[in-house]
């Protein structure tokens, strides 16, 4: 019963994605901006503060900026 209900779900979308025309565009669209925000904008803009520090240091690093930040916002 679940997995006809998950079949007819399936079918659904894969023939409405067939079917579009301009939705491709768009998609294409969404995922590409997401590449942007998730993969270059990390790179140039998020440094690994943590990169190779010990699970102790990260914990006190990650502390002490919770407290300094609750300090002086």
């Amino acid at each position: 019963m679940i997995r006809q209900g998950i079949i007819g779900i399936w079918r659904f979308y894969r023939d409405g994605f067939r079917s579009m025309t301009l939705g491709r565009t768009l998609w294409v669209v969404i995922l590409i901006k997401l590449f942007i925000m998730f993969f270059i904008l990390k790179l140039f803009f998020f440094p690994p503060f943590l990169k190779g520090k010990s699970t102790e240091e990260k914990e006190d690093y990650v502390g002490n900026e919770l407290i300094e930040r609750a300090i002086h916002p």
